[in-house]
């Protein structure tokens, strides 16, 4: 019975600092990201695959999310975002920038998940992922997007970030918040299609694709 009571208590009271919160952050993140300095390197591949309309998943670690979030905002991106708590108000807050989203994750929903990515890659959409969500391990990859990839025949885009000045929070993720005036490079990995003749085969693809988000980083990093 403390349970039933406890759940919606703590609900509501989330749900009273999200309203307020929220919208604050959103706004302090906006004048914050006016300062930022930010290169863009080996893009193409990815603006390509926009601009013909062909679906294909971006593939980001969990830890850069807020700002890759913020930087692809209103281009009609779908993102993976998980149903565990927290994935309430990333959602909410990836709304507000333009998102969709697509509640699941490799530990909750993973079935219902897995087939709104299909679906809506097979219509042309970019589909965000953070292949080491909702809970980790950091950087280390899981396969759902690689099903998905495999399903609909899309190309995966790894993506890395390098900030020479930032604030990490202090969570399992290491989330990365830009300091005011951070020079920030943004790289991209030429698209990538998944290898073999199933699903289970492309799954077992991983190293590669965790190769590419390294290959991503070190970019980045240059």
């Amino acid at each position: 019975m403390n349970a039933n009571v406890d759940g919606p208590t703590a609900n509501h009271h989330a749900d009273w600092r999200v309203r307020i919160f929220l919208p604050i952050g959103i706004v302090l993140l906006s004048i914050l990201a006016k300062t930022w300095r930010i290169t863009e390197r080996n893009g193409t591949g990815w603006r390509r695959l926009g601009a013909d309309r062909k679906g294909w998943i971006l593939s980001l670690w969990h830890g850069t999310l807020l700002f890759l979030a913020f930087r692809h905002r209103c281009q009609g991106m779908v993102v993976l975002v998980s149903e565990h708590r927290d994935g309430e108000l990333i959602a909410r807050v990836l709304h507000v920038w333009g998102y969709r989203t697509v509640r699941g994750s490799s530990t909750r929903g993973g079935g219902r998940a897995l087939r709104a990515m299909i679906r809506e890659l097979n219509q042309g959409s970019a589909v965000a992922v953070t292949p080491d969500g909702p809970r980790g391990p950091a950087q280390r990859y899981q396969p759902g997007a690689l099903m998905a990839a495999h399903h609909a025949n899309s190309p995966v885009v790894a993506v890395g970030i390098h900030v020479d000045r930032a604030w990490r929070l202090k969570s399992w993720d290491r989330q990365v918040i830009p300091k005011p005036f951070a020079r920030i490079v943004v790289a991209y990995e030429d698209p990538l299609m998944t290898a073999g003749a199933s699903a289970r085969e492309a799954a077992d693809d991983v190293a590669r694709f965790e190769a590419a988000m390294r290959a991503a980083q070190q970019r980045a990093d240059a």
